[in-house]
């Protein structure tokens, strides 16, 4: 027979690895969508890999985020069982709902937001973090990213496509340069891994050292932390094999499509920035903006604001990147006010 303990903490983990299998459907397509939109790699071998590098982020870089999802906005005495529950569970219906729309969603806004929804209802007020630290990080990164892809594609890679450079690569540069598209790709997942396993791992982390009552200190805070991780990160490939067909294909097909260099460009942009965000800063970063951002640079490098800002995926994602934020927080505090009227909290 089970403990009554462990039972107590079933419920909260299974929303954690439904949270992260959401999270592996939203988080494929900004990692593999360069690879997959440049024809280098087949949709059947991306899961397998992705699920294999974010694990591998999460373990070696994402102490950072973990920290700050789990104390560094609500104090970790609020983290209790219903409470944690009720963030996870609105974070995941709230990635659910932008999977099933097919667009990559960021699932660490929505995360953050549901955290500071927690902290409003408990009158522990955030609102300094997401002003001063969480909002300038959000907005600054993406345009960096569009700038940083726009420049490279437009005014390096370009001029020497003009040239006929690369048409002009054999056989074995192409086996190369798809290499690097693949490898380009890896990096990304393991960034998300530094960035987005914590959006489960660390909530869950502080609630069990108060299910627990162990003393909060760092030593226990991030040994259940990597427990925690190990439990959910492998989840997350088993999310981008159910929920990543549309994504990837949004992502990697309806915007622009790429060559093997531009592919490398995205990628690579992407993933340094967000990896930078987590080990740095400790801030949890939108990949998927990121990712949209670079492709953006990209697209209007190669074909000009006005055939890129009109396609209608890129309105979409615009619009849902701000309805699902908006969507996490309400129904996290909402949750929260039916739990207290029921008395279980």
């Amino acid at each position: 027979m089970l403990s009554p303990l462990f039972n107590h903490l079933l419920i909260p983990f299974i929303a954690a690895m439904f949270l992260a299998m959401t999270m592996g459907g939203s988080g494929i397509g900004p990692s593999f969508s360069a690879a997959y939109g440049a024809n280098m790699i087949r949709k059947t071998a991306v899961a397998g890999i992705f699920g294999i590098m974010v694990f591998a982020g999460a373990i070696l870089a994402g102490k950072g985020t973990g920290y700050t999802l789990g104390k560094g906005i609500l104090a970790p005495e609020f983290m209790q069982y219903t409470t944690v529950t009720i963030i996870l569970f609105s974070i995941g219906i709230t990635l659910l709902i932008s999977n099933l729309a097919g667009i990559p969603q960021s699932t660490s806004q929505a995360s953050v937001l549901a955290v500071v929804a927690a902290s409003v209802y408990f009158k522990q007020p955030a609102f300094e973090f997401l002003i001063y630290k969480a909002a300038p990080t959000w907005f600054i990164l993406p345009v960096i990213s569009y700038f940083i892809s726009y420049i490279i594609a437009r005014f390096l890679y370009r001029p020497m496509r003009k040239r006929a450079y690369f048409m002009r690569t054999s056989e074995r540069t192409n086996k190369v340069l798809r290499f690097f598209v693949i490898l380009s790709s890896m990096y990304v997942a393991f960034s998300i891994g530094s960035n987005n396993v914590a959006n489960a791992a660390g909530p869950i982390a502080s609630m069990t050292i108060n299910e627990l009552q162990l003393a909060d200190i760092g030593q226990n805070f991030l040994l259940i932390m990597i427990i925690a991780t190990l439990m959910i990160a492998p989840v997350f490939g088993i999310g981008a094999s159910l929920f990543g067909d549309k994504v990837i294909k949004n992502t990697g097909k309806e915007i622009v499509l790429f060559g093997n260099i531009e592919a490398i460009i995205i990628a690579t942009i992407t993933a340094s920035l967000l990896l930078f965000s987590s080990v740095v800063s400790g801030i949890p970063t939108s990949l998927v903006q990121l990712n949209v951002a670079a492709i953006l640079g990209v697209g209007v490098a190669k074909l000009g604001p006005k055939n890129i800002f009109k396609k209608t995926e890129v309105n979409r994602f615009f619009v849902m990147w701000i309805i699902a934020p908006v969507i996490s927080f309400v129904l996290t505090y909402v949750l929260l006010l039916i739990a207290d009227s029921l008395h279980l909290l």
